[in-house]
């Protein structure tokens, strides 16, 4: 078979992102009836690409306003899109998530609200509950960042330190009808963490919040314990009556992307195992893709090369050093060390969003080769992967993928393709 890998996997991660942006997904889910006047507000990576299309599908009044990360921006001409940042939130993000509730505050019965829900949305809708501070949060959300936690586990307290998130949104839309649409970035496509789900009831509890911070060892202000213990800081629980006209729709899920890769996988020639949905530490995470490789090189199980292995979630990076590197970086760094050359293998790990945690590139590839290439550029993949220098690594090799902003997000997509050799 004469096939460019580099090439394959390239049309894979296009596929994956294909498959989930709001042009593809979006329309088909907007209430059957769309005269009348809708307010649209919405917050995420994907965002103001959903306004858009929200734009060009509604025949009635439409207005509204979206907050999306810097660079990710849509040309809408009648909902006002503001960038802020992300993943830790500044005051662009403050300023927009107190316009938002200003927007949907003191509506009645006959009014709609179109919510446009997606990966990132927890930093960009970013309003500190009362008695806490934008200085409070970043604080927060810089060492979650860094301790390895899950993002359910860091979505759990940022609700409770919010006034927008946990269903507090829909209940200030109350009476208002709310149709949230929401592209899945988080494991499991819960409706509960997606963004923190600001229009949905929360079973998580502030208890559960301090605990997190006490398991990760995060040092938090005395503000924020003192908020977290108080019983104000609870979140809109299932059952409360200002949720009764609120309505969730998954429009777009990171199984949906896998399936169209595998398809696309297919048609190449290529016997595709999907793994599905992810967590984990990236360099462990990393190991066990490593062992099911080796096992398929070496023994064709659990299917023969060639072939290869789709899977999608959200892994961690506990940081331990001073590299650059995402979450997709420190995955193939950690398999490139644990495979050290094997033939045939080669590999693909990105951000559909197109950022690899807070750099320019959505991931990075990683080939037979690159072991060797790196040990002779001085590289050693233990010594960068005890650093968390994924990006650095890569970038030396001119490994690195630059998308610029997909304008959707359903999370990492990694693909390691397996071609047949002498061995297998």
């Amino acid at each position: 078979m004469s096939v460019d890998p580099q090439k394959i996997l390239r049309d894979l991660f296009d596929t994956a992102i294909a498959a989930a942006h709001p042009r593809q997904v979006l329309e088909p889910y907007l209430p059957a009836d769309r005269s009348g006047r809708v307010i649209v507000i919405g917050a995420g990576k994907a965002a103001a690409a959903m306004a858009e299309v929200v734009e060009k599908s509604w025949q009635g009044d439409v207005s509204g306003l979206v907050v999306t990360r810097y660079g990710h921006g849509a040309n809408c001409q009648k909902i006002e899109v503001v960038e802020a940042a992300h993943p830790v939130p500044d005051a662009a993000g403050l300023a927009v998530a107190k316009r938002v509730l200003e927007l949907v505050s003191n509506l009645n019965e006959e009014d709609r609200v179109i919510f446009l829900l997606s990966g990132g949305g927890s930093a960009l809708l970013a309003l500190p509950a009362e008695g806490l501070t934008l200085a409070d949060k970043q604080q927060i959300n810089k060492a979650l960042l860094k301790s390895g936690a899950t993002i359910g586990e860091m979505n759990c307290v940022r609700k409770h330190l919010s006034a927008i998130k946990g269903g507090r949104l829909a209940k200030a839309c109350w009476p208002a009808t709310v149709y949230t649409y929401a592209i899945s970035d988080v494991p499991g496509d819960l409706a509960t963490v997606i963004a923190s789900g600001p229009t949905v009831a929360d079973p998580s509890t502030s208890a559960e919040a301090l605990a997190i911070l006490k398991r990760y060892n995060i040092d938090a202000p005395k503000a924020v314990i003192d908020w977290l213990n108080n019983p104000a800081s609870e979140t809109v629980k299932a059952g409360d009556p200002a949720l009764a006209r609120s309505h969730f729709q998954l429009i777009a899920k990171p199984q949906q992307s896998l399936e169209a890769a595998a398809v696309k996988a297919r048609q190449a020639g290529f016997s595709p195992l999907i793994l599905g949905d992810l967590e984990g530490e990236s360099r462990e995470v990393a190991k066990v893709h490593a062992g099911i490789a080796r096992q398929i090189v070496q023994h064709g199980q659990p299917l023969k090369a060639p072939c290869v292995i789709l899977s999608g979630g959200e892994t961690t990076v506990t940081v331990r050093g001073n590299g650059r590197g995402g979450r997709n970086a420190e995955f193939l760094l950690s398999l490139t060390e644990s495979l050290k050359g094997l033939p045939g293998v080669y590999a693909l790990a990105g951000d559909t969003d197109g950022i690899d945690g807070s750099e320019e590139n959505a991931g990075a590839v990683m080939t037979p080769a690159s072991y060797a290439r790196a040990e002779a550029l001085g590289l050693s993949a233990s010594d960068e992967l005890d650093n968390n220098n994924g990006y650095g690594y890569f970038a030396a090799l001119d490994a690195l993928i630059v998308t610029e902003p997909t304008r959707t997000n359903v999370n990492d997509f990694r693909a390691i393709l397996i071609l047949e050799t002498a061995q297998s």
